[in-house]
Formats: C-alpha cells, sequence, structure tokens
C-alpha cells in the first residue's frame, strides 16, 4: 500500500479495507456454510457411496478377499475342528493365513474355473 498523507487519503484507505474485509468475510461464511453441509452424516454417507460405486474393480477386490477370507476359514475349521489340541490350533491359523493368501491371490483364476464347471454342469446337453 501507499503512503498516506491526507485524511482524504486515509478514509478513501479505510473505506477500502472495509470494502475488502466485507467481502473476505462473505466468502468466509459461504465456505463455512458448505464445509456445514458437507459434513452432514446423510451427505456423507451419500459422497462414500458415490465414490465406492464410481470405483471400477472394487466389487472383484471386494470378492477376491472374501472367497480368500472365506476359504481359509473353512480350511482351519475342517482341519482343526473341535479338537483342544493347541498344535493343532496353532497350524490350523497357519494354515488358514495360507489358503487366506493363496486364493486372494489367485481369485481371478478360481473365479474362471468355478465358472467353467458350473457351465459344464449346469449346460443342457444335446
Amino acid at each position: 500500500m501507499q503512503n498516506i498523507t491526507s485524511a482524504a487519503d486515509l478514509k478513501d484507505a479505510i473505506q477500502f479495507l472495509e470494502a475488502e474485509q466485507s467481502i473476505k468475510g462473505q466468502l468466509l461464511r459461504e465456505q463455512l456454510f458448505l464445509t456445514y453441509e458437507s459434513l452432514k452424516p446423510a451427505n456423507l454417507l451419500r459422497n462414500a457411496l458415490k465414490e465406492i460405486s464410481s470405483t471400477p474393480h472394487l466389487i472383484d477386490n471386494i470378492s477376491g478377499t472374501a472367497m480368500g477370507l472365506l476359504g481359509g476359514f473353512l480350511s482351519k475349521k475342517i482341519f482343526v475342528g473341535t479338537s483342544g489340541n493347541l498344535i493343532r490350533k496353532l497350524f490350523g491359523s497357519v494354515l488358514q493365513i495360507g489358503v487366506t493368501n493363496l486364493v486372494t491371490q489367485n481369485s481371478e483364476i478360481i473365479k474362471s474355473v468355478g465358472q467353467a464347471l458350473i457351465q459344464h454342469f449346469f449346460q443342457k446337453k444335446k
């Protein structure tokens, strides 16, 4: 800003700063309102669902992970059963982690083999 040398320049500078403060205050109020609206639970949920639905490979990732977890859980249940043996439970947990990782990493192959088997068994024979 330039040096103020007269009362008229001082009044002009004050008016300019007051106008600038008014504009900035209005912008701040508008931004506060937008922030308030975006933080409402309904808007947070809506935005999260939009983001989830716009992710292209999310369903494939979720299904692969779910298959891995289910496969690991079932393998542990089959191996350990109702056994109270600590070593067997420990080995069952290691087996569960291994099967979970194996199925999760190869979920696309497992899906395609499963689909081929389903088509083979349920296909109408000519």
